[in-house]
């Protein structure tokens, strides 16, 4: 009897010690939940158009409100869940929000929703590898072919695969397969794809290199893939007081889709000078054109941030397009402000079709503390030749922001 009640407190110490680690684990998980952070980001925008056809002048107040969660790390595990919302608020909504409300009006493309913004599982392990499944934010470079186009209130999210690994300091490769695209134009508009996108980049002393590959391909039981390849370099070198900006930048492009068929390239060149707190920039780029049918296309891109923020060249016209600019900004009062003129031209000119407009952009914002932000932005787009289409826009915009 004295040998059966030996064992079996052995027994029971056993257990207790094979239960440890388990239950450490769970503390652990515990506490990964309990360790994440809250995050929230709300804009509050107004918006005008007021173009010169027969649209009515658009005006919107909207208020876009983000509220995520982060967990803490689990053995190289986390999470996060973000939530977003868009409402035009007071009543200011006197607007084509782009999905079939007020099409008496031109278009604010910020429809009201109510989505699922990220939510995704990540693996960090060190600073070698990063990956994340379910959907998220991807910016890859300057965001020209692959950005959220944060710029509108309901920003633009995939549903994907993504991993960056650094095998080497210095050199990033990162890789990505998305299966939907989530634009901006709320749930009905988003669509189901086959996208693999490859990008690889070295540090070197005096910029970054870069190559990638972005095949893209919607899932419609339809042959539309879309191929890019590119390579670009872009860096800065400390002369004296001053500090010169390059960058070049060279993509080729090949649509071989049932319903159209072409090859196109697109050309970039910037050239900058910063001294004593004012950046000085000059820049060429030309989305090419396959014989005037077809431009060289960038659907995944943050189209906002390029061409002129009055958005008349979202989408490549089929002449390609050519846009010199020049650009000054700088400091002022605590905040920044900047200066953009864009002469556009196509890249395969007709009679009747050669000078796609010019343009001006102005631009001041600032951060008020840790958490609050203000600004106010101008585009005046003066149309060039009446065949483009093209006609005289003016947007204004201005807002506030709180973030944490």
């Amino acid at each position: 009897m004295k040998h059966t009640k030996v064992t079996l407190l052995s027994a029971a110490i056993s257990g207790m010690v094979a239960v440890s680690p388990i239950m450490t684990q769970a503390d652990e998980f515990i506490d990964a939940i309990k360790e994440g952070e809250v995050s929230g980001d709300f804009r509050l925008r107004y918006e005008t158009v007021d173009q010169d056809n027969n649209l009515k002048d658009a005006k919107a107040l909207t208020l876009r409100s983000r509220l995520g969660y982060q967990t803490g790390d689990f053995f190289g595990f986390s999470g996060m869940l973000e939530f977003e919302d868009v409402r035009s608020v007071f009543g200011v909504n006197k607007y084509n929000d782009s999905v079939g409300n007020g099409t008496e009006y031109s278009i604010i493309p910020d429809p009201a929703v109510t989505e699922l913004d990220q939510a995704f599982l990540q693996f960090k392990m060190e600073e070698e590898v990063t990956a994340r499944l379910g959907r998220q934010v991807i910016n890859y470079d300057n965001q020209r072919f692959i950005g959220d186009v944060g710029w509108r209130q309901d920003r633009q999210t995939f549903d994907a695969f993504t991993v960056d690994y650094m095998p080497v300091k210095g050199l990033s490769l990162q890789y990505g397969f998305i299966n939907k695209r989530n634009r901006v134009f709320a749930e009905d508009k988003d669509l189901d794809s086959k996208d693999h996108l490859f990008n690889a980049s070295y540090l070197t002393p005096v910029g970054k290199l870069t190559g990638y590959a972005y095949l893209l391909e919607m899932d419609n039981h339809t042959n539309n893939s879309l191929d890019t390849y590119g390579i670009r370099f872009a860096g800065s070198t400390d002369a004296s007081d001053l500090k010169f900006l390059y960058t070049a930048e060279y993509a080729s492009q090949k649509n071989k889709s049932d319903i159209a068929k072409y090859d196109a390239s697109y050309y970039f060149a910037e050239g900058g000078v910063d001294i004593y707190g004012i950046t000085v920039k000059v820049g060429y780029e030309v989305l090419g054109s396959d014989d005037g049918k077809y431009g060289f296309s960038t659907p995944l891109a943050t189209a906002h941030k390029f061409n002129g923020w009055a958005d008349q060249f979202l989408d490549t016209p089929v002449q390609g397009l050519k846009d010199l600019y020049g650009s000054l900004g700088g400091d002022l009062f605590a905040g920044q402000w900047s200066a953009v003129y864009h002469d556009f031209k196509a890249d395969e000119d007709t009679p009747a079709i050669k000078d796609l407009g010019k343009e001006i952009d102005l631009l001041y914002s600032r951060k008020f503390g840790k958490h609050y932000n203000a600004g106010i932005k101008y585009a005046r787009y003066s149309a060039g030749d009446k065949a483009s289409g093209k006609v005289d826009t003016n947007k204004f915009w201005l807002w506030v922001g709180l973030t944490f």
